[in-house]
């Protein structure tokens, strides 16, 4: 039997775009498939401060024809409660069948997956945490470069992070900070003597953000839009390189094909399901298939294709929120700011231990997100924070992923189970954590917000990696050194899910970068004598 294509990729975000375009342009007949959400509203071209004020409409966009975001009050992340993002977590868990035990379960069927409403922090691991993994840390630093290069990524600076992240020599300079980052930054650089001896590092946030025009796409314009869509297209999403994917004529993109399972015949791989289009089931074949649906997807297809019914550890990182406040700054005007993280740190909690995290502006965050955790009635509350937010600064931090304590199963009937048995030490570190951020930030003349430190649910993080990890000598549930499953040969994870660590670190561009290595590695294999 003839293969329909040489190579299918389920999945269009990030890992899959990242995978396509070696093979495509090695000249492989490559199909993409993807669950098809599309955006409906286009996002606002006024800054954030000016829509708010004057947008007749606005209530379409901070709460929704269909009530959306007061449907959503129970979700984690205020980007669940947007009513222009719902589409990208829309039916996620009913169409793969996952399900969630005290863990936060939440993906996209979205062309370009969770890159449509991400933070847009990116990292390159460091060679002791590319340790962990089967091949050389060398193997992958041309493909850091080439996705680097490719997405376009801000922050560039000698700092004391520069090291930590290790993308300096790729990215463009850092994008404007508001007053209060500025005279965070100043006031770290004046006491960084006695705050790196506490643990605390800080430095500019390195992001998947263009400060200068790049590929068509145009720079920030600080306009605050961050978490309601830029339409300069500033912030990278997978839905923008489908164009040049497309101008390959070996590349082919369906939207909006559902994959619910994988099969063998006559030495040829299939995925089968429904196309939305069609409405009927039917198989698409080829020589090898590549998973990029994000890790829960992937896994749940992966165990049903082995027939493996053994929970798998899932790594996840744990996550809190806090507020910091600026005497100084109280009563300040509210201006436009750039709505992603501006400065980022980094805690030493112990020996080769360490959290991060980010902070950002209140601008750009409806003030409703901030009422509903004050205590006190919300008329009051609104009049609290009118006078206190333009003074304040919202972070996040994240531990390793080692500490998440996830467990992925899949069911009798074929669901995906994730379940979370919390790690003994996690609390602990948390509260380490939250006691330097208090020294520090009063260090830098700012108060920690007493209530404010608050631990998020276990998932909430949605860093999930690691459920078929890669090993140098792989057993049943785990992945080779190029990501292919041990006993499908043909099949291979580039996304989270092959990841064999995951650090407090972001670490998407390790996973974009692990699947163009794992790419180059396929064509090789096709390349080679039969």
């Amino acid at each position: 039997m003839k293969p329909d294509f040489d190579v299918i990729i389920v999945g269009s975000g990030p890992a899959g775009v990242s995978a396509a375009f070696p093979l495509v342009r090695a000249g492989l007949r490559v199909l993409m498939v993807d669950g098809g959400k599309q955006a409906q509203d286009p996002p606002p071209t006024e800054d954030f401060l000016s829509w708010r004020a004057n947008d007749a409409l606005q209530a379409r966009r901070t709460v929704g024809e269909k009530f959306h975001a007061l449907k959503m009050l129970e979700a984690v992340s205020p980007k669940l409660r947007v009513p222009s993002l719902a589409y990208v977590f829309d039916q996620f868990m009913e169409k793969n069948r996952i399900s969630g035990e005290n863990f936060t379960t939440i993906g996209s069927l979205a062309t370009g997956g969770l890159s449509n409403a991400w933070g847009c922090g990116v990292a390159r691991f460091s060679s002791a945490e590319l340790e962990s993994f089967p091949f050389s840390s060398s193997e992958i630093e041309n493909s850091y470069a080439a996705v680097a290069k490719r997405i376009g990524i801000s922050g560039g600076v000698s700092d004391d992070l520069s090291e930590y992240y290790g993308l300096d020599e790729w990215s463009q300079p850092p994008i404007a900070m508001d007053k209060l980052h500025d005279y965070f930054l100043q006031r770290y650089n004046q006491s960084r003597e006695k705050l790196v001896q506490r643990g605390f590092k800080m430095g500019r946030t390195r992001l998947a953000v263009l400060n200068e025009d790049h590929n068509g796409r145009q720079a920030c314009s600080l306009s605050g839009n961050c978490l309601w869509g830029c339409h300069r297209r500033a912030l990278y999403s997978a839905v923008d390189e489908l164009s040049s994917l497309q101008r390959y004529e070996n590349f082919q993109w369906q939207a909006g094909f559902l994959v619910s399972g994988i099969s063998k015949k006559e030495g040829l791989w299939s995925i089968e399901g429904k196309a939305v289009s069609e409405g009927e089931y039917r198989s698409i074949s080829a020589t090898k298939i590549i998973l990029a649906a994000g890790t829960l997807a992937t896994t749940r297809l992966v165990l049903q294709t082995l027939g493996h019914y053994e929970a798998l550890p899932l790594m996840s990182c744990p996550t809190a929120a806090f507020m910091v406040w600026v005497p100084r700054f109280l009563g300040a005007k509210r201006e436009s700011a750039f709505g992603l993280g501006q400065l980022s740190f980094t805690l030493s909690l112990g020996d080769r231990l360490s959290a991060f995290g980010a902070t950002f502006s209140t601008t750009g965050v409806p003030m409703s997100e901030f009422v509903r955790h004050v205590p006190l009635k919300t008329r009051y509350g609104a009049d609290l924070l009118k006078s206190l937010l333009s003074s304040c600064v919202v972070g996040n931090m994240f531990l390793p992923g080692a500490y998440g304590g996830g467990r992925a199963r899949l069911s009798a009937d074929g669901q995906l189970v994730v379940s979370c048995t919390p790690h003994n030490e996690t609390q602990g570190l948390l509260k380490k954590g939250a006691h330097i951020l208090s020294k520090s930030y009063r260090t830098m003349g700012a108060v920690l917000l007493p209530g404010s430190f608050t631990a998020g649910r276990a998932g909430s993080d949605i860093h999930y990696a690691g459920t078929l990890p890669m090993r140098k000598t792989p057993k049943i549930g785990e992945t080779g050194s190029i990501g292919e499953v041990m006993s499908l040969s043909g099949i291979y994870v580039v996304d989270g899910a092959s990841l064999s660590i995951l650090p407090e670190k972001p670490h998407t561009l390790t996973i974009m970068a692990n699947a163009d290595r794992i790419a180059h590695k396929i064509v090789d294999e096709f390349k080679a004598p039969k």
